[in-house]
C-alpha cells in the first residue's frame, strides 16, 4: 500500500475524504465541495467544474485517474466528461471534477455528494522510436468496433 499525502482546503471542512467502499473497491469516492446554500444545476446538455476541495501529492511513477460513478450514470445521465481525467504526479492544486449531464432532466450537485471515484494507478513510462513498418497481427489495423469481428464483416 501506498501512502499519499493531501490537502483539505477550507471550502471542503467537515466534508468526507476520500474512502473505499468496501474491502476490493478500486475507487474512492470524491465529494462535491460547494457551499451549502449554493448547488449546481446542470440542465440537459450542460456541464460544469465541481471543486472537491482536495490536493494531493502523488508519488513520482503514480497518476489519479477521475472516473464516473455508475448510479449517476445510469439513473441521471450524468457522469464526467473527460473520462478518465487524469491528475498527474506533480499537480499539486484542487482536484475539480467536470460533470456534464447527458439526462433529460436539470440535475443539481449539491455539497457533499458523491459525484466521481478517485483511483491511483502506477504509470509506466516509455519511450517512443520511429520504425520502418510494425509487426502484423491477426487484427491489423482493423479499429473501432472490429475486434471479434472477421475481416469480411469490417
Amino acid at each position: 500500500m501506498i501512502t499519499i499525502v493531501y490537502r483539505q482546503m477550507p471550502h471542503a471542512e467537515g466534508l468526507q475524504l476520500p474512502s473505499y467502499g468496501s474491502e476490493d473497491a478500486s475507487g474512492m469516492d470524491l465529494v462535491a465541495a460547494l457551499p451549502v446554500d449554493a448547488g449546481v444545476v446542470l440542465g440537459p446538455g450542460e456541464r460544469a467544474l465541481i471543486p472537491t476541495g482536495l490536493a494531493i501529492e502523488l508519488p513520482r511513477g503514480f497518476e489519479a485517474q477521475i472516473r464516473p460513478r455508475s448510479g449517476l450514470a445510469l439513473h441521471d445521465g450524468v457522469t464526467v466528461l473527460n473520462t478518465p481525467g487524469t491528475v498527474d504526479a506533480d499537480y499539486r492544486g484542487e482536484i475539480g471534477v467536470i460533470l456534464i449531464n447527458f439526462g433529460k432532466k436539470p440535475f443539481e450537485v449539491r455539497r457533499g455528494a458523491r459525484i466521481a471515484q478517485l483511483v491511483v494507478c502506477s504509470v509506466e513510462r516509455v519511450a517512443l522510436i520511429a520504425g520502418a513498418r510494425l509487426t502484423s497481427t491477426a487484427r491489423g489495423s482493423s479499429g473501432f468496433g472490429s475486434t471479434g469481428r472477421s475481416s469480411e464483416e469490417v
